[in-house]
């Protein structure tokens, strides 16, 4: 489970610590010597605190800065590198600080672990601990155990959302994959229709009032017959820790209730905001092959397409992603708007690490 996790949500440092000549180069790096050597220092003056050695996991801006620096380039964007692995450290720092040191999230109604008693979060510190420094392949746990710390936090707290569907293009959406595969893009006016998320709120409910009324929106909107897929986007959000994904649910009612082709669905089980619906649904047009010059639909109920359309949404991408995930073209109803995905998208942003 580490190994899958570790390269969903780390890939820069992951293929870094799978290869054995990258990881020794850096050691001979003069500048970042020193910096891991204090780092191991903070920690092991924490001794028996679990609490303390938490805090000690933290990367600070300097550590980050020095450790980019010091990483042999991947690939030849060696700035786009660095910048992958500064977001991954960031990563690191905000799994710590929400799962170790119990920091609020940014959406506390749906992140983070919940109230738990002080003897969980400290059996949890501990286990994270003792895991750090058992030996994993394919580790950087040569260089610094925070990773490792990072990823048995996540466990020890089930929230391990960010696998649970691997891979995408298998499971649950290989017919459509097949069929995206070989389809003539130009026969159809629109290369998918993208169906948002709204979760319930009531724990154990599969799908909510509103999600059901996505999925007849759906169904009408498919017999026109213009669009040849639907990507149902909406993860395991609401309420916190439910068992359900919305976008699984969803697929599952229009199968049953509406009798669309399982080939015609597609789904993204991992969004959690209305912000990730759009960043992950473009991430399926890339992975299915679709055309993103191509216009898509989004079908919501009225209030979320228009907050959708809004400035305060625009702002909200800004602000929690760092860009836009594509761009709304025109409104064709108070339900559907027509919308071009950007291949900005592809880039990942772990300051929501459970959001890949």
């Amino acid at each position: 489970m580490d190994d899958v996790l570790s390269h969903r949500l780390f890939p820069v440092l992951d293929s870094l610590g799978t290869d054995p000549a990258r990881l020794d180069a850096m050691r001979r790096v003069p500048r970042l010597a020193p910096v891991l050597a204090a780092r191991q220092a903070r920690r092991a003056a924490c001794a028996a605190d679990v609490a303390c050695l938490a805090q000690a996991m933290i990367w600070s801006e300097a550590e980050i800065a020095a450790f980019a620096a010091a990483m042999p380039p991947v690939s030849k964007a060696a700035n786009e590198d660095a910048a992958a692995l500064s977001r991954e450290l960031q990563g690191i720092n905000t799994i710590v600080r929400t799962y170790g040191l119990g920091m609020a999230p940014g959406y506390p109604q749906i992140d983070g672990a919940g109230p738990i008693e002080p003897e969980e979060r400290q059996a949890r510190l501990q286990a994270a601990a003792w895991l750090a420094r058992t030996p994993r392949a394919g580790s950087i746990q040569a260089l610094d155990t925070s990773v490792d710390f990072a990823l048995a936090l996540l466990d020890g707290s089930d929230r391990t959302d960010a696998i649970g569907f691997e891979p995408l293009a298998g499971g649950l959406n290989a017919p459509a994959m097949t069929r995206a595969a070989g389809i003539d893009w130009s026969r159809w006016r629109y290369s998918a229709m993208i169906v948002t998320g709204v979760g319930p709120e009531i724990r154990g409910m599969p799908l909510s009032p509103f999600g059901k009324y996505h999925v007849r929106l759906a169904a009408a909107r498919f017999a026109k017959g213009d669009v040849p897929f639907i990507i149902l986007t909406g993860g395991r959000a609401h309420p916190r820790a439910t068992r359900f994904a919305e976008a699984e649910q969803m697929r599952k009612a229009l199968i049953e209730r509406y009798g669309i082709p399982a080939d015609a669905i597609v789904i993204e089980p991992y969004a959690r905001h209305t912000t990730t619906n759009l960043r992950n649904a473009s991430r399926m047009l890339m992975l299915m092959g679709a055309p993103l010059a191509k216009e898509t639909l989004i079908v919501c109920n009225e209030g979320q397409s228009a907050y959708i359309e809004s400035d305060a949404f625009t702002q909200r991408n800004a602000r929690e992603l760092g860009y836009q995930p594509g761009k709304v073209v025109r409104r064709l109803s108070p339900t559907e708007l027509t919308f071009l995905p950007s291949a900005s998208s592809a880039r990942v942003d772990p300051r929501d690490p459970l959001d890949p």
